[in-house]
């Protein structure tokens, strides 16, 4: 399966998103060092890859595709090289492939000092962006992106807990994208940053070997985009981070120029205007003395004239799959469409050795939603559980995450209940450098509230 939207909206094979969607517009915040304005000088914040879409058929067991979110509220100043691998396994049940790969570069004073090439790069597909420190004044900076590439607007349909191989499809795309990212509040000592982008992506489908021959396929699509959030705070794009702290509102409206019937007969439709509304509020936090973390997230979203292809998207627990990654352990990674939801949870951290490379991570979470038309299931509520066991090296170069899950609600065969394993990987390149920064240094204060204020 994959996502393409910023709430999880497409699905397609195996994935790493694209947000257009999603993967959205979050970064976050680091203090002295980081991504900052996220992490102008003294915070950090998060770009987040977009949707890992998947090969299909002998591709399909060679590599994986991504595609990143592109959307960001603020240009990333922080050097990074980052390798990141995710792979969902469903115990139980049969689902499409859930699983990303990408490599992750930011580059500032690329060139030249105002410069930052950022780049997200998968085995066919690339997502990128110039942006351009200044452009509007000292607090507008400006980006030029470019997304595109092969199996990444693919679509599986998962209904009831049931993959419907007949009712899939491939699509491919690519398209070009300015943004605008402004910093409200300079000085303080958390950003308030905005980002108002527009775009235009033109996506073409095609059938996959099992699509049934009487399925009629949606159009080929150019679509065109505009977003506008707010973030304030935000969350650096690394596999569980220590410390993170984000209120965010978005709005994104989408206008296909080829909408229309597909499917059988007609059931179905590509709507010619939506428009999604969303946010979040998410915090992480490590305690200084035990190094256990803790984590909490709220999300919520409506939307106006969804389908298939812009709903919200929910289920599994691939991390960076998506920049807006709506987690419920236990069930298909984004298994389930909504046209509205809330959706929060918590997970808390416990190293376990006298190094505290090792940890053991229980979770849970849980949502209400109205599901999109024609996906519709018996039960509003989904909630699930899970325990995960984690290591990072001594110098945070690598992070090694398995997790299992439990969906007390998802539908399998002619009951409830989902299981899931999950494997996340992170190899942080920049760690092998002396001059990589570290997160280490914030949490030496004697004042709690001080120590997490001074990272933002």
């Amino acid at each position: 399966m994959i996502q393409v939207c910023p709430h999880g909206g497409r699905t397609g094979r195996a994935r790493v998103e694209s947000s257009r969607r999603v993967a959205g517009e979050s970064q976050a915040f680091f203090a002295a060092a980081g991504p900052g304005a996220g992490l102008r000088p003294r915070r950090l914040w998060r770009n987040f890859p977009e949707t890992v879409k998947g090969f299909h058929t002998l591709a399909l067991a060679v590599v994986l595709v991504v595609t990143v979110f592109t959307a960001r509220a603020q240009i990333d100043p922080v050097r990074r090289d980052l390798l990141e691998l995710g792979y969902s396994q469903p115990v139980n049940g049969h689902a499409p492939l859930a699983a990303y790969g990408f490599y992750y570069l930011n580059r500032p004073g690329f060139v030249q000092t105002n410069l930052t090439l950022r780049l997200a790069v998968a085995p066919v597909y690339l997502d990128g962006e110039l942006g351009i420190r200044g452009v509007l004044g000292p607090n507008t900076d400006l980006g030029i992106g470019v997304t595109g590439g092969g199996f990444a607007d693919s679509y599986e349909e998962v209904r009831r807990g049931k993959w419907y191989h007949e009712e899939s499809f491939t699509g491919s795309g690519a398209g070009p994208s300015l943004r605008l990212y402004h910093l409200f509040n300079p000085g303080a000592l958390i950003p308030l940053n905005g980002l108002l982008r527009g775009g235009f992506h033109y996506t073409f489908y095609d059938r996959d070997d099992t699509t049934a021959p009487n399925f009629v396929l949606p159009g080929d699509q150019p679509v065109a985009t505009i977003r506008a959030g707010l973030r304030y705070g935000g969350i650096e794009p690394l596999l569980a981070p220590d410390l993170a702290l984000e209120i965010s509102a978005w709005y994104e409206g989408q206008f296909r120029l080829n909408s229309g019937a597909y499917g059988y007969a007609g059931d179905r439709r590509v709507e010619s205007m939506v428009h999604l509304f969303w946010g979040r509020a998410a915090l992480a936090y490590t305690l200084p003395e035990l190094q256990h973390t803790l984590t909490f997230s709220i999300n919520g979203g409506t939307s106006i004239h969804p389908d298939r292809f812009s709903a919200y998207r929910l289920g599994g627990e691939l991390a960076l799959a998506a920049e807006f990654p709506f987690s419920l352990p236990g069930y298909y990674y984004n298994e389930l469409s909504a046209r509205n939801f809330m959706l929060a949870g918590a997970t808390y951290a416990i190293p376990f050795d006298a190094k505290k490379c090792w940890t053991i991570t229980p979770g849970a979470f849980t949502g209400v939603m109205a599901y999109t038309p024609g996906m519709q299931q018996d039960n509003g509520w989904n909630s699930g559980v899970g325990a995960a066991i984690g290591y990072r090296s001594p110098h945070n170069a690598s992070k090694y995450i398995l997790a299992y899950g439990y969906g007390f609600d998802a539908i399998r065969g002619n009951g409830r209940g989902g299981q899931t394993v999950t494997l996340l990987v992170q190899f942080d390149l920049e760690k092998t450098h002396p001059g990589a920064p570290e997160l280490d240094h914030l949490f030496r204060h004697p004042n709690i509230l001080q120590r997490l204020f001074q990272a933002f």
